[in-house]
């Protein structure tokens, strides 16, 4: 059984950070790569994603702002998010997806007041 569970969100104003993190709760944790997603009304979009072999990519909305990193010892995935906009707000999700089955947590919620 996978279960994977979020954490760090808030509110903050824009221009200041939150730490985003997706705890894995299963086996080989380190064999997996690790992605997440923003919740918007119609669509989830890939916010990052890093490889088992720590190889992070963003989307491009993000480069520059958004570090995602990954602790296996702790089974976790870190997502630093600098420079927060508006626009970042939403209901973050990490995912992971294991023989073509998807697993996700149960979001965190971003919120970047203006």
């Amino acid at each position: 059984q996978v279960q994977l569970v979020e954490s760090g969100g808030g509110v903050v104003q824009t221009g200041g950070s939150l730490t985003l993190a997706c705890t894995f709760y299963g086996t080989r944790f380190a064999e997996h790569g690790m992605t997440w997603y923003r919740q918007y009304a119609t669509s989830r979009p890939m916010v990052a994603r890093i490889a088992a072999a720590g190889n992070p990519t963003y989307a491009e909305a993000v480069e520059g702002r958004f570090t995602l990193s990954r602790d296996n010892a702790k089974s976790t995935t870190y997502l630093r998010m600098d420079n927060l906009k508006p626009e970042d707000s939403g209901l973050y999700f990490c995912n992971v997806r294991l023989r073509d089955t998807d697993y996700w947590g149960q979001g965190t919620q971003v919120i970047v007041s203006s």
